[in-house]
């Protein structure tokens, strides 16, 4: 407490204020949960809903065909493309002199920013704490799906995004809904992008900033000890406005470093003890396929596994919510199919990589206990399996990397630091755009909001809003009904854009940038 403190309050005063701000606060959280329960809990129960008498939900399902449509409807395009994505991030095709605001490596990087993150960590764990070793196999699948999912939509991202004199663009779903629904001299366009962007701005102000801020929060008090959330709140709030006042460029400069040093602490960690247990890889993908059609003895059986699986991926990657389409609208190029060549590896790294080494290491550490005797998984009271200490989400893949390195709750702590920030400052710009689409562009609306995002960081982090939570969640999962419904009817012109440049790239009329 400072002097001045002292002097303006009496002591006594300012203890009693103290003992009371947490009574105020969990007051305040109270009334706050019960008013959104009782106003969107019919809301987050449509859009989470399963299939009657299955525990799928819809949405899953939603996400998982359309990517299975888009797969075949574009020749396995993530396949047989994937060596020309890798040389467009090298920078080999990249012209300067194009219109845009970052480089394709940039729009990747902000965009694997903002689904990099808990769902890579915690998410697996459930997953396999729930579907067993086999859920990863389809986890992986519905990963390399979703790729095509990505391509498609960031392709219309560029190829439809507007361009203004100062060099600055704005795209993404709710400008391909628009202009490509009037291109094609459909209905209804307009309307899909209004409600695709109220959903994205109500997504990036709950699951892309409070909760981020929230579980920040929860890692840092793990490691330092209890303290109030605010403090947590500000700080974060101050380096993220300091971040995002300066707009994409300057988060793209932040997030093309942050994300390679996310993967390499993580992703090197889980390589190190991968390599330490080198005799159990081969067990452990043996465990992979086998419960992927077996179920191993989970709960449901193979489709437990395939439920877990295919929902992982889907909340992991956000293949098909729409989101990355409107960082990778930013990327420098005149060609709209070559940022949806690059995005097709987000999908690969968040899913296929991140998320498959996570599984694996939980499962090459032996979290999930066995019976010794029939080589099953022991299921607990609850139904999940039973794992070394009881543990489950965050603390199951802590336990697993913690096995080995006894100091990883720290790095896991940096870890979740990181890939919360970097999320915080991915949606302030995804729902930034959705925000200028509804009001207009302008410094003064550009500035209202950032203002109003870093307000719900300090919200999140002293907060314990659940059922807000819970609406943010489905808020960015309705953007993924209204996206994909587009998608469908947009998908024949990101063919027609395909088959143009694979084209002139086989002619030799589009060469390497030298």
């Amino acid at each position: 407490m400072s002097t001045f403190a002292q002097r303006l309050f009496p002591a006594a005063l300012l203890s009693g204020l103290m003992a009371a701000a947490p009574v105020a606060a969990q007051t305040l959280d109270e009334k706050v949960n019960a008013i959104f329960a009782s106003s969107t809990g019919w809301f987050v129960s449509l859009i989470f809903a399963n299939f009657p008498g299955t525990t799928f939900p819809w949405i899953v399902a939603w996400l998982v065909i359309a990517a299975t449509v888009f797969t075949l409807y574009f020749g396995f395009v993530q396949f047989r493309a994937f060596p020309h994505s890798i040389s467009l991030v090298k920078g080999d095709y990249s012209d300067p002199d194009d219109a845009g605001e970052v480089s394709h490596f940039q729009a990747l990087a902000t965009a694997l920013s903002g689904t990099v993150g808990l769902g890579n960590i915690a998410g697996v764990a459930v997953a396999v704490g729930i579907g067993g070793p086999g859920a990863t196999f389809w986890m992986i699948l519905a990963g390399l799906m979703g790729m095509a999912s990505k391509f498609t939509e960031c392709t219309l991202g560029v190829k439809y995004r507007n361009e203004y004199a100062d060099g600055t663009v704005s795209g993404g779903p709710m400008y391909y809904m628009t202009k490509g629904f009037t291109e094609r001299n459909l209905p209804g366009g307009k309307f899909l992008a209004i409600m695709f962007s109220i959903f994205c701005i109500l997504g990036s102000l709950g699951g892309g900033n409070m909760f981020q801020a929230n579980q920040a929060h929860a890692q840092i008090t793990n490691v330092l000890g209890d303290y109030p959330g605010w403090i947590t709140g500000i700080i974060f709030a101050a380096i993220v406005f300091a971040v995002i006042i300066g707009g994409l460029k300057s988060i793209a400069s932040v997030t093309e470093k942050i994300v390679p040093l996310m993967g390499v602490i993580y992703v090197g960690t889980a390589l190190v003890i991968l390599l330490m247990n080198f005799q159990h890889i081969g067990a452990a993908f043996g465990q992979i396929f086998e419960g992927a059609f077996t179920g191993l003895g989970v709960a449901g059986g193979m489709v437990g596994a395939l439920i877990q699986g295919f929902k992982r991926a889907a909340f992991s990657n956000e293949a098909g919510v729409g989101s990355a389409a409107i960082a990778h609208s930013a990327v420098r190029t005149k060609e709209p199919i070559t940022e949806g060549y690059v995005s097709l590896l987000e999908p690969f790294i968040d899913t296929v990589v991140i998320c498959t080494m996570t599984a694996l290491v939980i499962i090459i550490t032996g979290q999930l206990m066995t019976d010794p005797e029939t080589g099953l998984l022991v299921l607990n009271e609850a139904g999940t399996i039973q794992t070394l200490g009881g543990n489950s989400g965050v603390e199951l893949t802590s336990a697993a990397f913690s096995s080995a390195f006894s100091w990883f709750r720290y790095v896991l702590a940096i870890a979740v630091i990181l890939f919360a920030f970097s999320t915080m400052i991915s949606w302030s710009y995804y729902g930034l755009k959705a925000w200028t689409f509804l009001f207009g562009e302008g410094r003064t609306k550009e500035i209202t909001y950032k203002i109003m995002f870093c307000i719900f960081i300090v919200i999140g982090a002293a907060a314990n809003l659940g059922p807000v939570i819970d609406f943010s969640d489905a808020a960015i999962f309705a953007m993924a009904v209204v996206n994909v419904f587009a998608l469908y009817f947009l998908m024949p012109l990101v063919k027609d854009e395909m088959h143009s440049y694979v084209a002139r790239l086989r002619s030799g009329e589009i060469r390497k940038f030298v």
